[in-house]
């Protein structure tokens, strides 16, 4: 039977070397990328610490005037395809709405963000030539809080490493060798966001939610949420088409697939659709929210293709093979036309849903 909730895994096991332990973890991680797309995952040995301090420092962040943290707005003076792809700085509430992701036009998700993308950039030619340039540009970091840029550097590092070890359990689940991945993500691409969900104490437009259906893009997703349970949190849609929500686990990553590892799985893991809602009009002040989604891409010139597991003469290939780098953009491209389409705010002086390709 398929599982219709979210499960929680203990990784732990996978961590001590184990290889027993390993083969019955990655089978339980494959049937919740088969089933639901999505798994919380336990005993990953990083510190509740660490993570209580990203968002107690990013709050400060976002408690600022709107005219400080408009200092450190994303850049949208150079082409937009480029801008959208190299997220950086800060994004106001309802700049953009996710559902664009899936082509459906709704207003502003009612979410603010801080964004960072790949850090320690080596000097290489590389990380610099035109292509690499959409993935490796610049981080821009408020001038306050002082200790902001330090706590975001050493997350993303932590997220990095943690990635790596994602990575390999995920080539087990699907048969892979263990380290099938290492290559194609020794230079990764991917991207930090600080979400920050404010009160509502005005109600939202018809449509609108704290971030609206879609699909992640990417590889992955290692998502950190508060360990407080608030009304208005995240939900997923399993197979049956029913949402469900995704409980608030003590220490603990949500993970999910996106787009990118169904392209390469050939459908066989599912890149789920997931919403994060409004709390109830009684309940809608005093209930903020924030999470950090960590969004894994592999080196921008991996090529994605059918893995060679994943296909047989009754099964063939359902995509053609692409670089990542490509995907990537070509679907930020799509939904920018989309955006324009339906007469969305796509100038230069405000950031616009087209960028709703990162969650």
């Amino acid at each position: 039977m398929a599982l219709m909730t979210v499960p929680v895994i203990d990784v732990a096991a996978f961590l001590s070397g184990d290889a027993e332990s390993k083969r019955k973890l990655a089978a339980e991680v494959n049937r919740a990328c088969e089933d639901i797309g999505f798994w919380i995952m336990t005993g990953h040995g990083i510190e509740r610490e660490l993570c209580n301090e990203l968002f107690r420092v990013n709050q400060e962040f976002f408690d600022l005037p709107v005219a400080e943290k408009l200092k450190c707005r994303i850049d949208t003076s150079r082409q937009r395809v480029v801008s959208f792809s190299s997220r950086r700085g800060y994004l106001p509430v309802a700049s953009e709405a996710f559902s664009y992701s899936r082509l459906v036009h709704s207003p502003g998700d009612l979410r603010e963000s801080f964004s960072l993308g790949p850090i320690d950039v080596p000097t290489d030619s590389y990380f610099h030539t035109e292509t690499a340039q959409p993935h490796f540009a610049p981080n821009l970091w408020p001038e306050r809080p002082a200790e902001l840029k330090t706590l975001c550097l050493e997350y993303y590092r932590r997220m990095s490493r943690l990635s790596e070890v994602v990575a390999r359990i995920f080539a087990l689940a699907l048969g892979l060798e263990e380290n099938y991945f290492e290559d194609r993500m020794d230079k990764h691409t991917s991207a930090l966001l600080i979400h920050h969900y404010p009160d509502q104490p005005d109600e939202p437009l018809p449509d609108q939610l704290r971030t609206g259906a879609h699909s992640d893009l990417g590889m992955f997703t290692i998502l950190r949420t508060e360990d407080e349970h608030r009304p208005g949190g995240l939900e997923v849609r399993n197979r049956a088409g029913a949402w469900v929500e995704v409980p608030a686990i003590r220490n603990s990553f949500v993970m999910n697939i996106g787009d990118m590892m169904m392209r390469w799985t050939n459908d066989r893991w599912i890149s789920t659709m997931h919403r994060v809602l409004n709390p109830p009009r009684a309940r809608a002040v005093g209930n903020h929210r924030m999470s950090a989604p960590f969004f894994y891409y592999p080196n921008y010139d991996t090529v994605v293709e059918c893995l060679p597991n994943c296909s047989s003469a009754g099964n063939p290939p359902k995509y053609p093979p692409v670089a990542c780098g490509d995907y990537r953009m070509e679907r930020i491209s799509r939904v920018m036309n989309f955006a324009r389409s339906r007469g969305a705010a796509v100038d230069e002086t405000r950031p616009s849903a087209a960028s709703s390709t990162e969650r």
